[in-house]
């Protein structure tokens, strides 16, 4: 089943963000390799493709897991989480329907 996965950013984390993108990063491209991941991609914090320095919200993940157990233990272990950059995230099942 897919799961949406919605990491919500802390105050002025923007380097902590940027210090561990390369692990996050890899993480989500194992996911879609494993033809496990639908999209993934950051909430800029203001109105622009790229916000510079005010950074980003948060992020919103959508993918394949076994359970919801799976799916927020798999969020849980983010290096976004261990940096301390996601204050909180949340977990739910998605159900695609368009396209």
């Amino acid at each position: 089943m897919w799961y949406a996965i919605e990491g919500h950013d802390g105050a002025d984390v923007l380097a902590k963000r940027l210090a561990s993108r390369p692990e996050h990063l890899a993480r989500l491209t194992a996911l879609r390799d494993e033809g496990r991941l639908l999209l993934a991609g950051p909430c800029p914090a203001i109105d622009a493709e790229d916000p510079g320095p005010a950074g980003f919200s948060g992020s919103i993940v959508i993918a394949e897991f076994d359970s919801l157990e799976d799916a927020r233990a798999w969020a849980d272990a983010d290096p976004y989480v261990a940096a301390g950059v996601y204050v909180r995230v949340d977990v739910r099942p998605f159900r695609k329907v368009l396209p």
